[in-house]
């Protein structure tokens, strides 16, 4: 299913933990559109996370996120919680407001289905749980891949952790990665995944210790689903050519890669030629 979890070889995709076979059953039946918005929502409009993530937004000071209501929508049938998970992601201070440095606070379902509903798509309120659990839990692995990337660059001892600054949601921007991708699997559709992502966020990366700000991009494809019917996504994370520091770390993330894809290979033949033959 094309590029996984920032490398070429495709190691086990991101399963999500929740069981979503009746909930999201839509999810993995369409594997180029976004778990959040699937053939229940309107299919008109391009598949992209509901919550605006852009710079445009109306941002509310105290949590940095788009400031969505917690009121029940006029057309809603059932009342839906509205506590706020704490994501495990840092965000720095903000000197704006005097804000100190925190965690990112992920929206809570009623957020999430008003803004499903501010942007038209009709949502069965019964999923929008489930719904938000798959996109916290996307967040949470894309957060680890930039950390798997970030340990590669040295920093001090006893330093601030990695902190997310800013983060857009680019649905319509393709990343010429992605579309590469794209091309060879439309050459080779047998052997390469032929359906582009359906979603992909930039993210500004902060490193406390030298202030230095890095951006990575990620591309989100749907997987094939498990034998239960849960939804299988998979991420492909990786910093953005912007720096030679960058291009760096993608030329060596790379290269170890190929290398360790080689040794296995080698190891499996060399095992297979100690083995017996049975004649």
């Amino acid at each position: 299913m094309g590029q996984t979890a920032s490398s070429t070889p495709q190691p086990p995709p991101a399963q999500c933990p929740v069981s979503h076979a009746s909930a999201v059953e839509t999810i993995v039946s369409k594997p180029a559109q976004c778990p959040v918005s699937h053939a229940i929502l309107d299919a008109s409009k391009p598949a992209r996370c509901p919550v605006q993530h852009d710079s445009t937004s109306s941002l509310n000071p105290l949590n940095q996120m788009p400031t969505l209501s917690q009121t029940p929508s006029s057309s809603q049938q059932s009342l839906l919680p509205v506590d706020r998970v704490t994501s495990s992601i840092p965000r720095p201070a903000s000197p704006e407001t005097g804000e100190p440095a925190s965690l990112w606070d992920y929206p809570s379902p009623q957020q999430f289905y008003n803004a499903l509903v501010r942007k038209g798509w009709e949502t069965p309120e019964e999923h929008v749980e489930s719904m938000v659990e798959i996109h916290n839990f996307l967040n949470e692995r894309a957060w680890d891949e930039v950390i798997r990337w970030e340990k590669r660059v040295p920093a001090p001892p006893n330093s601030e952790p990695l902190q997310l600054a800013r983060f857009m949601g680019k649905p319509g921007e393709m990343s010429p990665k992605a579309r590469f991708w794209l091309l060879v699997g439309s050459i080779f559709p047998k052997k390469f995944n032929s359906e582009p992502p359906f979603d992909r966020h930039d993210w500004i990366v902060r490193r406390p210790w030298s202030n230095e700000e890095v951006r990575y991009v990620i591309d989100y494809y749907s997987a094939p689903p498990e034998p239960d019917g849960s939804p299988v996504f998979s991420l492909d994370v990786r910093p953005a050519l912007d720096s030679f520091g960058s291009i760096k770390q993608r030329i060596g993330m790379a290269t170890e890669e190929v290398w360790a894809s080689f040794r296995e290979q080698n190891a499996t033949n060399n095992r297979n030629e100690s083995q017996p033959s049975r004649s």
